[in-house]
């Protein structure tokens, strides 16, 4: 079964800003002055190195809150939820360093990630909830499982 690409409900990409100069660069990562703001949870960082996929994983309460801070990242999404509009699509976000983007993620929508070259990838993530460590809020499936039908390694 090959995948549905689309765009998901509830899923919001939005370019961010990099202020340069000559001493180097910023960029606000999450302001809770934002519209896709909705509460604090924690926040952490994590790594993919080349050739890897790290996916699949949902979560039933938190959303997620992406930032590609390093690299170049291919960030694969697929809507599980049965009531939505857009069950069973894929969407596909590319995440360029040099071009970053927020992409928040609702529950019960799959997603993961890869680096796009040959270059590691670091995601901080805020997400709404803190992480659970007796009862992870969070159903993993592989990163090739067949009923998803998303061809990661035609894309990484």
């Amino acid at each position: 079964m090959a995948a549905k690409i689309g765009t998901i409900e509830g899923v919001v990409v939005k370019p961010l800003r990099r202020i340069v100069d000559n001493r180097g660069w910023l960029m606000e990562i999450f302001r809770s002055d934002w519209p896709e703001f909705q509460k604090f949870g924690q926040t952490y960082l994590t790594t993919c190195k080349p050739g890897i996929v790290k996916a699949w994983h949902y979560h039933k309460l938190q959303w997620d809150n992406f930032v590609v801070i390093k690299g170049n990242a291919l960030v694969a999404l697929y809507d599980s939820r049965e009531e939505s509009k857009t069950h069973g699509i894929v969407q596909e976000v590319e995440v360029w360093e040099k071009e970053p983007r927020f992409v928040k993620i609702p529950p019960f929508v799959y997603h993961g990630f890869t680096p796009i070259d040959d270059g590691e990838v670091w995601v901080v993530n805020t997400p709404t909830q803190l992480y659970n460590y007796d009862n992870p809020d969070e159903l993993r499936r592989e990163w090739n499982d067949a009923s998803i039908g998303y061809n990661w390694r035609k894309k990484a």
